[in-house]
């Protein structure tokens, strides 16, 4: 990484003199960011010699810069790449805008101190922002290449960065340039509808370029009940099955003392986008979450305690909302007897909702959930290593225990049976801890040695650390997603991911922070504003653990 001088910007004004087109003809020139009103710009597979022509074309170029010709050198053929706006994997940013790039080389943003790009793509960025180089450029940094930039970016969150649709990684936060993204639930799936290309050799592309039609999202929840007070909310109030996923958004208008446990809680309004969280769930192409009750064909409603079962008519509105699977590998899965755990696995299927963690007996419970998403197969394994009064026999029903001997084997028949993307949804740790144990880390770090791409765990009832291992991604857990653990904060509160793959590889992350309302009903949080609470959590307990 290195600051620009002088001689570099002459440099990038040289380059800049033979890109194939300004940042207006790109449809950037009347809007501040994205030009949506103009016409698309050139087919990304669209192949252009280098014109002679300045971004000036009024102007000639300096003689001092004006290339020479060379009759015998083979023209330099340009394709358009995407190029996105990425920053820090931790910024609370959602969306960049040319006014926003115009401020920081000017020196003007009050978020950002520098915007950085790769050298190799500096001039064809810049040509295609339609921003010209600074005098004094040192707000402009210059990366050796895009592993270098993603390294800066995380120890620099004020920084605003530019790459190539395919060189973005989860380890930065790619943003949303004109009300569009490429990544996320909301992406768009059409290369052509992306107006922010750059003009680039075509020798540097990508053998196999991004492509947003090969990309897929992945929504995950964290623990799902829905006895004791969320059932109060949905049957005895009347709220109905559906209401735990109609949430919006929400706010902390204060704080006060305190609970019966002595937790000092919220005060909280809601501020609309009704729905919000029904649709993030509905447009992700597989949405999971834990299941942490029976639900039996004869339920109980119990009104405190920590037996639960569910009423199977409320499994409608998980359905409803679009959730595709639940794990019922939990402490609770148990809680009907074993008739209750055959007649919960009867009533998921009736219904069409795919599970796995728990069966009639052993090998049913170690069998994987196998989905489908734009042509990738997922398989999802749900274990348990909390209630060993729970775990299935060779001949009795239960739940599947975490064993790593198993888990092994489990991933490997998972494999052999057509899944090219295996995540383990363990239920595990500590309640109300948001750091891993030694032990628990250890052996999450071995079942990303045996082959799983991605870790997700629950039952902590609190959001917990993110470890990123072997370039894994491993969550202890997300906290509570639809409870009535209304007793503190940290239980009211938790995130949901929102996860992006092109192919099998995961290219996005994004932790959605939420709070929990009527003891059923998570809503999101501002990130930048009262969701700092429940993410300083997650990033606090991941301190050593997440490189980003």
């Amino acid at each position: 990484m290195k600051r620009t001088p002088l001689v570099a910007v002459l440099g990038l004004l040289a380059a800049a003199i033979v890109l194939p087109m300004t940042g207006d003809q790109l449809g950037f020139g009347g809007d501040p960011s994205a030009g949506a009103s103009t016409p698309p710009a050139a087919s990304p597979t669209s192949v252009a010699v280098a014109p002679s022509a300045s971004l000036d074309a009024s102007a000639a170029p300096p003689a001092s810069l004006a290339p020479t010709p060379d009759p015998t050198a083979t023209p330099v053929a340009f394709v358009d790449v995407a190029i996105v706006p990425v920053a820090q994997f931790r910024s609370t940013a959602t969306r960049a805008t040319r006014a926003e790039v115009t401020a920081v080389l000017s020196g003007t943003s009050k978020r950002y101190a520098a915007l950085e790009l790769v050298e190799a793509d500096a001039d064809a960025i810049l040509a295609a922002l339609g921003e010209a180089v600074p005098p004094d450029p040192v707000g402009l940094i210059l990366a050796d290449d895009a592993e270098a930039l993603a390294a800066d970016l995380a120890e620099h969150r004020d920084r605003l960065a530019f790459l190539r649709a395919d060189q973005v990684g989860p380890e930065v936060r790619a943003l949303e340039w004109g009300e569009r993204t490429l990544f996320g639930v909301e992406r768009i799936t059409d290369g052509d509808e992306w107006r922010l290309r750059a003009s680039v050799p075509a020798d540097t592309v990508a053998a196999e370029p991004f492509d947003p039609r090969a990309t897929w999202t992945l929504f995950a929840g964290g623990d799902i009940l829905l006895d004791r007070g969320v059932y109060q909310t949905l049957v005895v109030n009347g709220a109905g099955p559906d209401f735990p996923f109609d949430g919006g958004t929400a706010e902390i208008t204060s704080r006060y003392c305190c609970s019966s446990f002595g937790w000092e809680l919220p005060r909280t309004n809601r501020t609309g986008n009704e729905g919000a969280m029904r649709r993030l769930i509905e447009g992700a192409d597989i949405a999971i979450a834990n299941f942490e009750n029976p639900a039996p064909d004869v339920s109980r409603w119990h009104t405190s305690g920590t037996v639960f079962h569910a009423d199977e008519d409320l499994i409608d509105g998980l359905v409803n909302a679009g959730i595709d699977y639940v794990s019922l590998a939990n402490n609770h899965i148990g809680d009907a007897g074993n008739a209750g755990i055959l007649q919960t696995i009867a009533n998921l299927e009736e219904r069409g909702l795919a599970y796995s963690g728990a069966g009639e007996d052993l090998a049913a419970a170690r069998r994987p959930a196998m989905l489908e998403a734009n042509g990738v197969t997922v398989a999802v394994l749900g274990y348990d290593a909390i209630a060993r009064a729970y775990f299935a026999a060779e001949d009795e029903p239960g739940s599947a225990q975490l064993s790593l001997t198993r888990i092994k084997n489990d991933i490997k028949w998972a494999r052999r049976d057509g899944a090219d993307l295996v995540i383990v949804f363990p239920h595990w740790g500590v309640e109300y801890q948001a750091e891993p144990f030694a032990a628990q880390q250890r052996i999450a770090r071995d079942i990303i040695d045996a082959g799983a791409d991605m870790i997700i765990g629950n039952h902590a009832h609190w959001a917990a650390a993110m470890e990123i291992y072997e370039g894994k991604p491993i969550w202890y857990a997300l906290g509570n997603f639809v409870f009535d653990q209304t007793w503190s904060e940290p239980t009211m509160e938790g995130v949901t991911l929102e996860l992006t793959f092109e192919g099998t590889e995961l290219v996005q992350v994004r932790m959605r922070p939420h709070i929990i309302l009527d003891k059923a009903q998570p809503n999101f949080l501002d990130p930048a504003g009262d969701g700092k609470v429940v993410m300083n959590q997650v990033f606090g307990a991941s301190k050593g653990l997440l490189p980003w």
